[in-house]
């Protein structure tokens, strides 16, 4: 009953976040503009890579707004579990944008190393505390759902990396203003481009394995088994498979072996498990076959059970 609820306010939630998102791109844009000039006018490789990053921010955004916007058509013959891999799609593309900048951002820093050009502090330290407020408002827009949201998360993790960078910027142009030491300005960059990286490396890791159909990673699969297996009616569970379609919208299928028993009796033992799989593991769409004693239980979980079995007595 919960995944209904949760599913019939998606349209709802769905349209409040996109205003959020278009109102974030608005602002994230139109300062994009501002610090590629500041940034070519004050000579400071921090205040571009800022602004390249942004504009990531822009893309990842719009991408965002987008998929959300396509999630929202229903399912249809050819797309019958509806739009939700969009969103992973977008966070792939995000992700893998972010490593691309990143290794422009070291290959531009290494050259500023090598012949540190002048940098124009007084515009890096006004530019880079503009930028922080107003990443920080954006991100603030982007983060509710994002805890649950891959597609979200990749957003506001472009949009986070821009509030710790810029603060980065900001600290650098004071020194900078009071040494001279214009080697900080590449220094910050790669920073940034480390940070960057690290974070667009934790997104791609997970559309991956989304994309690969895994186990979602907070699933104890001989935990999810023992729990089935202590359902009033089950005898056995076998060709159990669990993967995501979305970060939050997960699916099982399995055999769920019995007494021969009444149709009615066997819909109360479905029910129940559907109600353990709701409950326990968040698992929304669970499709349950039952089978009869005597039918074959040696297919594909059964046998990996084995195999892990008998992997970890050897390894023993």
């Amino acid at each position: 009953m919960a995944s209904n609820h949760t599913h019939s306010h998606f349209p709802e939630i769905a349209t409040q976040t996109t205003r959020r998102l278009a109102l974030s791109l608005g602002l994230t844009l139109a300062f994009v503009v501002v610090e590629v000039i500041a940034g070519i006018i004050g000579n400071s490789l921090a205040l571009l890579t800022d602004a390249a990053h942004n504009f990531t921010d822009v893309i990842a955004l719009g991408l965002s707004w987008y998929a959300l916007k396509i999630a929202l058509q229903p399912a249809n013959a050819g797309k019958t579990y509806g739009y939700h891999r969009v969103g992973i799609l977008v966070a792939l593309v995000n992700s893998t944008t972010l490593v691309l900048i990143s290794l422009g951002i070291f290959y531009e820093a290494y050259h500023r190393f090598v012949a540190p050009p002048e940098v124009d502090a007084p515009i890096l330290i006004g530019v880079g505390i503009v930028a922080f407020f107003i990443n920080a408002i954006t991100a603030w827009l982007v983060h509710r759902g994002s805890e649950n949201d891959l597609n979200l998360r990749s957003a506001f993790v472009h949009l986070m990396g821009d509030v710790l960078s810029t603060l980065g910027a900001v600290a650098a142009g004071i020194v900078i203003a009071f040494t001279g030491w214009n080697w900080l300005d590449p220094l910050v960059s790669v920073l940034i481009g480390i940070l960057i990286l690290w974070n667009a490396w934790g997104i791609l890791r997970q559309t991956i394995h989304i994309l690969l159909e895994s186990t979602p990673q907070n699933i104890n699969m001989d935990s999810l088994l023992s729990d089935l297996r202590k359902v009033e009616g089950v005898q056995d569970v076998h060709d159990l498979h669990v993967w995501s379609i979305s970060e939050n919208l997960r699916v099982l299928s399995a055999h769920i072996v019995t007494p021969d028993t009444a149709i009615s009796s066997g819909s109360v033992i479905q029910r129940n498990l559907n109600e353990v799989l709701s409950r326990k593991y968040d698992i929304q769409h669970a499709t349950l076959q039952l089978e009869c004693e005597g039918c074959e239980s040696n297919l594909l979980y059964c046998d990996i059970g084995e195999a892990n079995h008998i992997h970890d007595h050897i390894s023993a």
